[in-house]
C-alpha cells in the first residue's frame, strides 16, 4: 500500500493567514456588472447574433459531402414518422387529425434557425398533447355547452377546440419565451428525474385510458380534472359489449406486429443501416385495406375522414381564453422544455456539442407562439421522433427541414390518401409507442433501493393518475421541494473518531479501531445551517456531548448562590481541605427566581476565597451536573453557509459551552463564511477567532498539546495515531487510544506521535 508523510506546522486559521498571504480579489460592483450588461461593441454584437440565431455557427462548418445524405435519409424517415404521429397525437388533443400535420410543420421551421440541439425532432409529444386535451374539453366538453367566452360565436365545435388550443398554446408560448429572455432556463433543475419518470409514467397510463375508446370503437366523452381518469373507464365499461369488433382485431393486429418490429430494431440496430419503419409500413396498409374493404360502412369504423387541402388562415389568440388556462398553460411551458432540454442533453453530450437552456426557451417560446398562430397545438419533442432522427444518420437540424418538407408535401398533395384510415390504428400507434414510459414503472425498485425517499415517485405519479397531469405536477414538485428541505432541515449528524494509526475521521458507529481522547468530542453536521434547522443543530449537539450546557450553567450559578448565602451565614468556612460545612441543620439550594438572566452569564468567582472544582464533591449536599468533555471539535466541511438566524443560535450554543468551561473549536470551515463572521461581528471577548483551525487533524493535535493523556491509567491499541508534526518529544507518558475489540499497553518508547 502507498503511503505519504507530510511535514508541515500545526495550523489555525489565524497561523495559517499570518503565514499564507491571500491574493485580493476585486469583487465588480452591482452597478459594475450592469454596466458591462448594457456595453456594447462588435464582439458582443458577433456574439449575440451567434446566440439568438445558433443555425449560423454549425451551417458554418457544415460538412456538405459528408453530412448532406445523411440529413436527407434522417429527413425522410423522421418525416414520415412524424405525419403519423401528427395524426395520432391530435387524437390525445381532442382535435381533428389533420391539426397535427401543422404541429409537425410550423414549430419546426421555427426552431431549425433558434434552437441549439442538432438533433432533436420538434413536434406533438404524446404528454403535452394530453394535458391541451385536458383544456379542450373543460371549455369545450362532448356533451354540454362550452364555457361562455367572447369568439365562440358562429363557430362549430372543432372550431372552438381548435381556438383553444391555439390560444393555450399561445400562451405556453409567451411563458417560455419570457423565461428564456429572463435567462431563468435553470428552473428545469427542479424538475427531477424521479419527478419527470413518476410525472411520464402517470401520462402514459392517462394516454392509455384515453386511446382505449379508439381501440373499442367507443363512444366515450373526454373529461378532465380530479378523478376523470376513474369516470372515464367507468364510462368505457358500462358500454364494454358495444364493442367494435372490427376496431379491437385490427388495433392488436398492429400493436402485436409494430411491437415485435421495434424489438428487431432494437436488437439488431447496429446491422441494420436504417430502423424498420414498421409504423408507416402498417398505416399504409391498414389504410389500404380499410379503403378497399369499406371499413367505414360495412364494419361502423370511425375513420380520419376528409383532410383539408393545404394550410388555414392564421389567427390571433383568444384573451379570455389566456384567463381560463393560465393556470394549465404554466405547467405545460415547464414540462414541455423540461422534456425537451432533457432529450436534447443527451444527444449534445454524445455528439459533443454545447446547448444553451435559455436559448431552448426562447426556441419553443418562438415556435409555440408561431405554430399557434397557423393553428397547431403545443409542441416539443418525442423521444420515439428525435431516435428516429439520431439514429438513421441525421446530423443537423437539415433533417428535420427536410422532416417539415416531407410533412408539407402530404399536407398539400397526398393527404386524401390518409382519409380512410381507421382512428383505431392510430390509437394502437399511439399505446404501442407508450412502452418506453409505462416501463419506467421498473424503476422504482432500483431507487428504493439506493434512495429510500422514493415518495417522490410514487406520489407524483398517482397524484398525477388521480387528480390530473396539472394539479400532479403541482403535487410532485412540493413533495420534491419537501423532501430536500426536510434533508436539510434534519439532516444525518454524527460523531467522529479517528480511524487509529491515520489522520482520518469517520463516524464512530462505522468503524471497530478508533481512537477517541478522553474528554474530546468530535461533531459534524453535514448540511448548511440555518433558521429552519439551526434548533435540530443544537439540539444534536446536545445529544453529542451527553448534557445541556445552559443547564449545567444555570446549576453552576444557582449552588454559587447557595455558596455565597452560606458563607455569609457562617454556616460555611474555608479550611486547609477546602470548604466545610458548619451547620448541621438541612440546606436547601437557593430557588431565587428573581434574576434568571444572571444565571446565564458566566460563574463568577471573584468574591470567593476559592475556585470551586465542579466535578469534586461539593459542600452542603449542592449537586451539579459533572462535565466529561472538555473540548468539542465542530467539524463544517459540509457547512455552505450560515444565515442570520444560524449565526446567533451558533453564537449562543458556543457561548454555553464556553461559559461550563469546554474549549470549542470549529475546523474546516469555509473562508466565505469565515469573512462572513467577522463582517456580522461575531467575535467578541468569548468567542475569538482563534478557536477556527485549518483541519481536524490540526484541532486535535492542539487539544493533545493542550491536555497531555495521563500516562498511569492509559491503555492504548496496537496501532497508534500518527501525525505530521508532533513527536514522541513533545508529550509526556502514554496516548490514550481506544480499540473496540482488544485493549493493550504500549510504552512510551513505542508510541510516536
Amino acid at each position: 500500500m502507498k503511503q505519504y508523510v507530510v511535514t508541515r506546522p500545526l495550523y489555525s486559521e489565524d497561523a495559517f493567514a499570518d503565514v499564507h498571504e491571500k491574493i485580493h480579489r476585486h469583487h465588480k460592483t452591482v452597478r459594475h456588472h450592469v454596466k458591462q450588461y448594457f456595453t456594447c461593441d462588435l464582439k458582443r454584437a458577433k456574439n449575440a447574433a451567434l446566440s439568438l440565431l445558433p443555425f449560423i455557427g454549425w451551417m458554418r462548418i457544415y460538412q456538405l459531402k459528408e453530412w448532406l445524405l445523411s440529413d436527407i435519409v434522417s429527413g425522410v424517415s423522421t418525416g414520415l414518422v412524424a405525419v403519423l404521429q401528427g395524426l395520432a397525437y391530435s387524437l390525445l388533443a381532442s382535435l381533428p387529425p389533420w391539426y397535427g400535420l401543422f404541429t409537425a410543420f410550423f414549430p419546426v421551421i421555427v426552431y431549425f434557425f433558434l434552437g441549439t440541439s442538432r438533433h432533436i425532432s420538434v413536434g406533438a409529444f404524446p404528454v403535452l398533447s394530453l394535458m391541451v386535451g385536458a383544456v379542450v374539453t373543460r371549455l369545450v366538453p362532448d356533451e354540454g355547452p362550452p364555457v361562455n367566452i367572447t369568439g365562440f360565436e358562429g363557430l362549430t365545435s372543432d372550431e372552438q377546440r381548435v381556438m383553444v388550443a391555439a390560444s393555450v398554446t399561445f400562451l405556453m408560448g409567451i411563458m417560455q419565451l419570457a423565461m428564456g429572455l429572463l435567462q431563468v432556463g435553470f428552473i428545469v433543475m427542479y424538475l427531477s428525474d424521479t419527478l419527470v419518470s413518476g410525472f411520464t409514467t402517470a401520462a402514459a397510463v392517462h394516454i392509455l385510458v384515453s386511446q382505449l375508446k379508439f381501440v373499442l370503437g367507443l363512444v366515450v366523452p373526454g373529461l378532465s380534472g380530479p378523478l376523470s381518469i376513474v369516470y372515464t373507464l367507468e364510462k368505457i365499461f358500462v358500454q364494454i359489449e358495444k364493442t367494435n369488433v372490427c376496431d379491437l382485431v385490427t388495433s392488436i393486429l398492429i400493436m402485436v406486429v409494430v411491437f415485435i418490429v421495434k424489438e428487431i430494431n432494437d436488437r439488431y440496430k447496429a446491422k441494420l443501416p436504417v430502423p424498420i419503419p414498421i409504423e408507416v409500413i402498417m398505416t399504409v396498409i391498414a389504410c389500404g385495406v380499410s379503403y378497399a374493404f369499406n371499413f367505414r360502412v360495412k364494419y361502423k369504423v370511425d375513420v380520419v375522414g376528409r383532410i383539408p387541402v393545404g394550410y388555414e388562415s392564421p389567427m390571433g389568440p383568444n384573451m379570455q381564453i389566456f384567463g381560463q388556462t393560465a393556470v394549465e398553460a404554466f405547467p405545460m411551458a415547464i414540462v414541455g422544455f423540461a422534456v425537451a432540454f432533457s432529450v436534447a442533453k443527451v444527444y449534445s453530450v454524445k455528439h459533443d456539442y454545447i446547448i444553451d437552456g435559455n436559448q431552448e426557451l426562447i426556441a419553443f417560446g418562438a415556435s409555440n407562439i408561431i405554430g399557434a398562430a397557423f393553428k397547431s397545438f403545443a409542441a416539443s419533442t418525442a423521444l420515439s421522433r428525435s431516435a428516429v432522427q439520431e439514429s438513421t444518420g441525421g446530423k443537423t437540424q437539415i433533417a428535420g427541414l427536410l422532416s417539415a418538407l416531407i410533412v408539407m408535401v402530404v399536407t398539400l398533395a397526398i393527404a386524401f390518401l390518409l382519409e380512410p384510415l381507421p382512428k383505431s390504428v392510430l390509437g394502437a400507434v399511439v399505446i404501442v409507442n407508450l412502452k418506453g414510459m409505462l416501463m419506467q414503472i421498473r424503476e422504482v425498485p432500483y431507487l428504493w433501493r439506493r434512495d429510500r425517499p422514493t415518495v417522490v415517485w410514487l406520489v407524483t405519479c398517482l397524484a398525477s393518475i388521480l387528480l390530473g397531469l396539472d394539479l400532479g405536477l403541482a403535487v410532485g414538485l412540493g413533495i420534491e421541494l419537501l423532501t430536500v428541505v426536510f434533508r436539510a432541515q434534519f439532516p444525518r449528524c454524527s460523531v467522529l473518531a479517528n480511524i487509529t494509526g491515520t489522520d482520518i475521521y469517520k463516524d464512530r458507529k462505522d468503524y471497530m479501531n478508533i481512537y477517541e481522547p478522553e474528554g474530546v468530542k468530535i461533531f459534524r453536521i453535514p448540511s448548511p445551517i440555518f433558521f429552519a434547522n439551526i434548533d435540530f443543530f443544537r439540539g444534536k449537539l446536545v445529544e453529542a456531548v451527553g448534557f445541556n450546557p445552559l443547564r449545567v450553567l444555570r446549576k453552576r450559578n444557582k449552588a454559587l448562590r447557595t455558596i455565597r448565602k452560606l458563607l455569609k451565614k457562617g454556616e460555611l468556612q474555608m479550611t486547609s481541605k477546602g470548604l466545610l460545612l458548619t451547620s448541621s441543620g438541612p440546606i436547601e439550594e437557593s430557588e431565587d427566581e428573581s434574576n434568571m438572566e444572571d444565571l446565564d452569564q458566566p460563574t463568577d468567582f471573584k468574591d470567593l476565597p476559592v475556585q470551586v472544582n465542579w466535578n469534586s464533591e461539593l459542600p452542603a449536599n449542592i449537586r451539579v451536573p459533572r462535565v466529561d468533555v472538555h473540548s468539542l471539535i465542530l467539524d463544517f466541511s459540509a457547512v455552505s453557509f450560515l444565515d442570520i438566524s444560524a449565526l446567533k443560535g451558533l453564537k449562543a450554543a458556543l457561548k454555553e459551552l464556553i461559559r461550563v468551561e469546554v474549549e470549542v473549536y470549529i475546523v474546516a470551515c469555509d473562508s466565505y463564511i469565515l469573512k462572513k463572521l467577522h463582517s456580522c461581528k461575531f467575535f467578541d471577548d468569548e468567542v475569538k477567532s482563534s478557536m477556527f483551525f485549518l483541519t481536524l487533524h490540526d484541532a486535535m493535535l492542539h487539544i493533545l498539546e493542550k491536555h497531555p493523556v495521563d500516562s498511569e491509567n492509559t491503555k492504548v491499541c496496537e496501532k497508534v495515531i500518527t501525525t505530521a508534526t508532533i513527536h514522541d518529544n513533545q508529550f509526556n507518558g502514554v496516548s490514550s487510544l481506544r480499540s473496540r475489540d482488544r485493549f493493550v499497553h504500549v510504552s512510551e518508547s513505542e508510541t510516536k506521535f
